[in-house]
């Protein structure tokens, strides 16, 4: 028998969710971000300091702790029409990073375009950004724990297995893992 209260606990945390998340929505947007429609937004989104610089697809879904890091206000951060990024992914951009419609980020991913110089003696943080736009095709699915590096394209359809590490760009409809990841086979 269903625990009414149960129930009435369940419908409280929804309509709060989508209190939250409308409440996320209207503060972006008064900072500049931009909406295509309906965006779930987390119930703790960490506040992006250069939200102008994010785009959201509609039908679009962030879980919680995700952080969209914009590191000046030139960055693009574009996530596509139904796009899922699952919970404690870090999108960390500094020219351009896209995300295809029907995309589904794994947990704890992380996406970057850029990286430091660095060389003998010197602090990493001392060297020079080097940026590359990273581009996530359409329908694609990256599993948990993957990260992708600046200057990656990964074609629409593919695949990334958890765990795996892009460095260089991937095909579409393909099957990739590993460190770094590499084309194991091509999906039909």
């Amino acid at each position: 028998m269903p625990n009414p209260y149960r129930s009435f606990c369940k419908l409280c945390l929804r309509v709060l969710r989508g209190v939250v998340s409308r409440l996320q929505k209207i503060g972006l947007s008064l900072r500049g971000a931009k909406f295509a429609g309906k965006v779930r937004l987390p119930i703790w989104l960490e506040p992006p300091v250069h939200a102008e610089c994010l785009s959201f697809g509609d039908g679009a879904a962030l879980d919680e702790r995700v952080t969209l890091l914009a590191t000046n206000e030139n960055a693009q951060i574009i996530i596509g029409a139904r796009c899922y990024v699952n919970r404690s992914t870090m999108l960390d951009a500094s020219v351009r990073i896209e995300i295809g419609h029907d995309t589904m980020i794994g947990p704890f991913c992380y996406i970057t375009d850029h990286d430091h110089t660095f060389g003998s003696g010197a602090r990493p943080a001392d060297g020079a950004l080097i940026s590359a736009p990273v581009k996530i095709g359409a329908r694609c699915w990256l599993g948990a724990h993957v990260t992708v590096l600046k200057g990656v394209s990964i074609g629409d359809g593919t695949v990334v297995g958890a765990g795996s590490v892009v460095t260089q760009s991937l095909p579409a409809s393909v099957l990739a893992v590993g460190t770094p990841a590499r084309v194991v086979r091509e999906l039909v």
